[in-house]
């Protein structure tokens, strides 16, 4: 995690070298609001014995869910940037002759920066950002006989290093066609190297 924060000082940092310019504050647009679908393929190899458990635990779970995020542009080329997601991931397993429904939940919230030209002229916009934040993580299992529901919550440091591509379609109004996201969790003792792609459409 820590290699993650210092990646984003240094895009921070390179990036009021690399792209400063005389270009007006009138030529740029000042704001990103996106929100949009988002898929986030989650690690969750916790290692448990039981054969039973292998393709809950030891696999990789698809959780379905929303992006939203809010960049404030700085200059044509460098943004700060908030970023908000929640995914679900809700199934049914049997151990035994006992059926259970599980319900996992994923909050993330983050903050860095982004990397994008933000020129109003501009009609294609690749983009890339890295932030850091925290992540908690919820489930509850129900369907235990003669037992009460399971519940656990546990939050932990989480980031977001990615890339992606805006297309314009009015001067207000850009497609989000794509964005993938590499998103480490630190979730009981263990770093999870989560994936997210997502889609959806951008304000200004």
């Amino acid at each position: 995690m820590r290699k993650l924060f210092m990646a984003a000082v240094l895009i921070a940092c390179a990036s009021s070298f690399t792209f400063a310019q005389s270009t007006s504050s009138d030529e740029y647009n000042k704001y990103d609001v996106f929100v949009g679908f988002s898929h986030n393929r989650v690690d969750t190899g916790v290692g448990d014995s039981d054969p039973e458990l292998s393709d809950i635990v030891n696999e990789r779970e698809g959780f379905n869910g929303v992006n939203a995020s809010v960049a404030g542009n700085i200059s044509r080329y460098f943004g700060l940037k908030g970023d908000y997601s929640f995914h679900r991931k809700t199934f049914s397993e049997t151990f035994g002759t006992t059926n259970v429904d599980v319900n996992a939940d994923l909050h993330q919230l983050f903050g860095g920066v982004q990397i994008k030209d933000n020129a109003k002229e501009t009609k294609v916009r690749p983009f890339a950002h890295a932030m850091i934040g925290f992540a908690n993580a919820r489930f509850n299992v129900s369907g235990f006989t003669g037992a009460s529901d399971l519940n656990d919550s546990e939050t932990g440091l989480a980031g977001i290093i990615g890339a992606g591509i805006d297309f314009k379609v009015s001067p207000r109004v850009d497609i989000r066609a794509i964005q993938f996201d590499y998103n480490p969790t630190r979730l009981g003792g263990e770093t999870q190297h989560n994936f997210r792609i997502g889609v959806g459409v951008v304000f200004r």
